[in-house]
């Protein structure tokens, strides 16, 4: 269902991006603060984004940073909570932190390290599960929401023929699945859910990369600013599906 409450304008949006004082985060955040977004920058450190704070603000954009341990108890709620006090309202989630921890040949599928399986599914899907726990009542509160999931084309189960990097790719493929129920479950509530590649695009995680992190961004600012006839539960890359 949506209405005329269901649709705020440009300037009336907040987003919280998760781990975004950096990389493809904060690229995202900056085009959707371009876009007219009030723009709220998750990491675990607000100083460190002190900086990435000034340049938003410098450029026009309204922004600030909020304390985000994704793994840590409590912090997503209080994230949130902090957002809703500033703004008083939350209308986009990001879900861009994540880790990748098991380069090969370092880690294989077939000598499996579970701890570090643990930590990567932990942050990649728990923490990404926890935000969206948390985001969820503000955006029903006003029937409008999006909330996109940094995903990745190593979590397409159709597209991958290469072992490297097993505990990322079930990590995301896992993540694809989480985005399909949530958008199932919240398709009445005016809140979009979808997954994004960013492909392989030079950040911290991937500094060997050329695709230039503008790119990267790309689709999942689409995806956080869609229409409200717009997609939900679908696995986006260039603003095109990919096959799950």
């Amino acid at each position: 269902m949506t209405g005329p409450e269901s649709t705020p304008s440009a300037t009336d949006r907040v987003a919280l991006v998760t781990g975004g004082n950096r990389g493809i985060g904060f690229e995202i955040a900056r085009q959707l603060g371009a876009a007219g977004l009030r723009v709220a920058l998750g990491c675990r450190r607000p100083a460190d984004a002190a900086d990435r704070v000034t340049a938003l603000r410098d450029a026009g954009t309204e922004a600030t940073a909020v304390e985000l341990d994704v793994i840590a108890p409590g912090s997503p709620g209080r994230a949130v909570a902090t957002v809703m006090e500033v703004y008083g309202r939350l209308d986009v989630l990001v879900n861009n932190a994540g880790i990748a921890i098991d380069a090969w040949p370092s880690h294989r599928p077939s000598e499996p390290d579970l701890d570090r399986v643990r930590t990567t599914i932990e942050t990649n899907l728990f923490g990404a599960w926890a935000c969206v726990g948390a985001a969820v009542p503000a955006m029903r509160a006003n029937r409008y929401g999006r909330i996109v999931n940094l995903s990745s084309t190593m979590a397409s189960i159709e597209l991958t023929d290469d072992p490297r990097s097993p505990a990322y790719r079930v990590s995301k493929s896992a993540l694809n699945m989480l985005t399909v129920v949530v958008a199932e479950d919240l398709r009445a509530d005016g809140i979009l859910v979808n997954a994004a590649s960013p492909g392989y695009t030079r950040s911290d995680m991937s500094p060997k990369a050329t695709r230039p992190v503008e790119d990267g961004a790309d689709t999942p600012v689409w995806l956080a600013t869609l229409p409200n006839d717009g997609p939900t539960g679908g696995f986006f890359y260039e603003r095109e599906p990919l096959p799950w």
